[in-house]
């Protein structure tokens, strides 16, 4: 026998690891976008030529040291390179679009269709095809539209946003969250939250922009887009993302204003939009003006603004409609109120005789002044009463169609979905809610199981021993929002 040395190790790197960079794409903390696992056997980088990931690098050393500098040159990082870290950005087992083609049809001959893209990106030939329309209940009786892009149209918008991105997350401010790298909805709460705790907070106006996304101007938007971007190429890429139009029951329809929801582009341009139209202007103008202390707090649409007094908090309310409609937009009038909210809200409204102390949604959350253990002001939040009944009608809806479901399968689907639900509502002080949520599972679940045949009624014995060989998942531990801001 000959004794040889054993090869190296070798150790698979994660898609984030192989750049210097920061993460690519637009996903934040939350939802974690899975890469596509692409066997290329050829590097995507051209021979000799300095890799996209470097290119990109470099956009955000230029826009942090130049912060006035317009960009002219985007188009030409549109490459093979950047086509390929794309197509690897984009989620497995989605709902086709109007083309029928699948992210797995696609990837079958990859570097063909790859090549055909830029070739047809490059010489203007390029198309984006029209967003299948689907209708999603929001469980107050609307629904929110929601546009379905086909894979190619998808891919060449989460290249554009690893380009753009590169620019406006210099430019963006630190109150904004929504749909943002390494940014989440429970950082917007907690820094809501040691906000209210800890300045000069007394009055918070709750606003809401009517119909944001289907409102926004596509003319203002590509005016503030060319603030920072003036490549001819990549603006007409733009407009005609969004003048794609959309596919509703068969027939086409155009689209002369909003961004789709749903489309990977859409976040990043409507942060563009509310970034020159509320936080720049908030920063810029409001504050100055203000004889106390003022913040806001940004999610997407969704925003909340905190301040000092009350006679500041009126001049804002009183000016933001005028604001917004200088840009299309406007405000959703039943949604917006001004309340009375802080560490001494609880004091200021007995002393004026207004009862207890104002509530506000924000992100799913109810949020309320309560006491700590000690007696002293601590902000709490539960489950808003309207997003704990839409999960609880979703739920419903999901059990009518299991009938058929293997119980096991049905079981660890349902775990699932329990688990997803804890893993965003479980925070501070909201513990009954989720096990209230939790208790009603356990009542549909006796209920789907006593209704899949006529000889299959459940009661509560059954359905324990049930549960001893397939428990229902349980919360485990909440998110601790007060030390995340430790954090910030």
């Amino acid at each position: 026998m000959t004794f040889r040395e054993s090869d190296d190790r070798i150790v698979p790197q994660k898609l984030e690891n192989q750049s210097s960079g920061m993460k690519l794409g637009n996903a934040g903390e939350g939802k974690a976008v899975r890469p596509t696992c692409v066997q290329d056997s050829e590097s995507p980088t051209l021979s000799g030529g300095s890799s996209v990931l470097d290119r990109l690098g470099r956009i955000t050393e230029r826009a942090t040291a130049h912060p006035n500098e317009v960009f002219n040159n985007l188009f030409s990082l549109l490459n093979y390179e950047l086509l390929w870290y794309a197509f690897r950005r984009l989620k497995r087992g989605k709902v086709p679009g109007v083309d029928g083609r699948t992210v797995e049809d696609y990837e079958e001959d990859l570097k063909s269709n790859l090549l055909n893209l830029l070739e047809r990106l490059h010489d203007g030939s390029y198309r984006p095809n029209p967003s299948l329309r689907v209708n999603i209940p929001k469980g107050n009786g609307k629904s929110r539209p929601l546009g379905i892009a086909c894979v190619e149209d998808k891919l060449v918008q989460r290249a554009v946003v690893m380009v753009l991105e590169r620019i406006y997350e210099v430019d963006f401010y630190d109150t904004s969250y929504g749909f943002r790298p390494k940014r989440s909805c429970h950082q917007a709460l907690a820094v809501l939250g040691r906000t209210i705790a800890t300045k000069k907070v007394n009055w918070v106006s709750d606003a809401d922009i009517e119909g944001f996304f289907d409102n926004v101007s596509h003319d203002r938007l590509l005016e503030l887009v060319q603030i920072r971007i003036s490549d001819p190429k990549l603006l007409e890429l733009v407009r005609r993302f969004l003048k794609a139009g959309v596919l509703i029951d068969g027939k086409q329809e155009a689209t002369e204003e909003g961004v789709p929801q749903g489309a990977s582009l859409s976040p990043l341009l409507a942060n563009v939009y509310l970034h020159y139209v509320l936080d720049e202007w908030f920063e810029r103008d409001v504050k100055p003006r203000m004889r106390g202390y003022a913040s806001l707090i940004r999610y997407a649409d969704d925003f909340i603004c905190c301040f000092e007094l009350e006679s500041d908090a009126r001049r804002y309310q009183a000016v933001l409609p005028k604001r917004l409609a200088r840009f299309s937009l406007s405000v959703a009038e039943d949604k917006t109120k001004l309340l009375r909210f802080g560490r001494f809200a609880r004091r200021d409204s007995t002393r004026h005789g207004e009862g207890s102390p104002g509530i506000f949604d924000f992100l799913g959350f109810t949020h309320y002044c309560g006491r700590s253990r000690a007696g002293k002001f601590k902000l709490k939040r539960k489950t808003s009463g309207k997003k704990y009944r839409q999960k609880l009608v979703e739920l419903r809806k999901w059990f009518r169609s299991q009938l058929d479901t293997p119980i096991g399968e049905m079981w660890q689907t349902l775990n699932a979905k329990l688990r997803g639900h804890y893993q965003y509502y479980g925070v501070n002080d909201n513990w009954p809610m989720l096990m209230a949520y939790r208790n009603r599972a356990r009542v549909m679940v006796k209920r789907h199981l006593s209704r899949r045949s006529q000889s299959s009624y459940v009661n509560w014995t059954h359905l324990d021993r049930l549960s001893d060989r397939h428990p229902l998942a349980n919360p485990r531990r909440l998110t601790d929002l007060i030390a995340m801001t430790g954090t910030q």
